[in-house]
């Protein structure tokens, strides 16, 4: 497909990721972008006022480039490239209106950094399954890069990965404007498990920073963390990579560290006191690694990796032992 002939791509999701997606897709001059979202409140003013009420509302829009969609049929309808943009745990509800012929001849485009709950399986995996489609046909984004960055256009770096690099380059052209520098690389599954992974460390990071436990700490929980996530990587999808590039590592640190890490906010809250469900209303967003926890906890009975984090967060989220005592176990584990 010509990215050059006004290439269309559906955003499927409204939050704030979806709208910082399509902020950098904006600064393409021949893209239209097809946009679905749950929210009729939300679709509505769009529609008015160029710009997501709910999510990154400084956020100006294209009303020439961007138009919304309240079915997914019709936001898919003619679509070069579908992104999807949507809570793991929301995907199939989102997409139950979609079948096999509607995303036929299109690349699918996972920015969810999840693992679908009860099935243990990446959006990849699980959309190649339920659509259809060839795993040629799809990538991933991966950070380092957080939606409220590129809002303010800070200096920001992804990496599109697939399991073919023509696919991946070709999504990496439109996804690179003068504040974003996008990267190919052709390990889908590698990019794509170390990002559910991240999560997972970042609840840990914020745990640890609600308990009161310092830099010094974090950074060993850290460098374990990177050891833990590539022993998992290698077992699921044995080969060469660089684990210290910015697709693993990068965004490994900057979910672990920042203040706009949902995750680490998340996790904080817990080592605070609050209950998982007082902070999953608290937050009113998606803490992707608190699922991702059972799901990896879940997928490691078959391969028995030693994942000292992800049991640790797994023991305080889901066996609800207190955290303090759960972590004043792991930190004897850390070297």
């Amino acid at each position: 497909m010509s990215l050059f002939n006004h290439t269309k791509i559906a955003v499927i999701g409204g939050g704030s990721w979806a709208t910082a997606l399509i902020k950098i897709l904006c600064e393409q001059n021949h893209v239209q972008i097809r946009w679905w979202l749950r929210n009729q409140k939300d679709i509505d003013h769009i529609r008015k006022f160029n710009h997501n009420p709910s999510y990154l509302s400084d956020v100006e829009l294209s009303p020439r480039k961007v138009k919304v969609f309240e079915k997914t049929t019709d936001a898919v309808k003619g679509a070069d490239y579908i992104i999807l943009a949507v809570p793991a745990a929301f995907i199939q509800e989102s997409l139950q209106h979609l079948s096999a012929k509607h995303l036929q001849g299109k690349r699918i485009v996972s920015a969810i950094k999840g693992m679908v709950p009860g099935q243990n399986a990446l959006v990849t995996d699980w959309a190649a399954d339920a659509f259809g489609i060839e795993m040629k046909d799809t990538c991933v984004i991966a950070g380092p890069c957080h939606a409220e960055e590129v809002a303010l256009e800070k200096q920001s770096y992804l990496t599109i990965a697939s399991t073919e690099c023509p696919a991946a380059e070709d999504f990496a052209q439109l996804m690179t404007c003068r504040y974003v520098t996008a990267n190919a690389l052709d390990d889908l599954y590698g990019v794509e498990y170390a990002a559910v992974m991240k999560n997972i460390v970042a609840l840990a990071c914020g745990i640890t920073h609600g308990l009161g436990y310092g830099d010094n700490f974090q950074a060993v929980l850290v460098s374990n963390a990177m050891q833990e996530i590539g022993n998992l990587v290698t077992a699921l999808d044995p080969r060469e990579r660089n684990l210290s590039s910015s697709a693993y590592l990068g965004d490994l640190l900057v979910t672990s560290y920042s203040q706009f890490s949902r995750n680490r906010l998340f996790g904080n809250m817990i080592g605070r006191g609050y209950s998982v469900k007082a902070a999953q209303l608290e937050m009113k967003m998606i803490a992707e690694g608190y699922y991702a926890t059972r799901s990896i906890q879940e997928l490691n009975k078959t391969y028995h990796v030693n994942l000292p984090i992800t049991n640790a967060v797994y023991s305080i989220l889901y066996e609800e032992h207190a955290p303090a005592a759960v972590m004043n176990e792991l930190k004897k584990l850390l070297k």
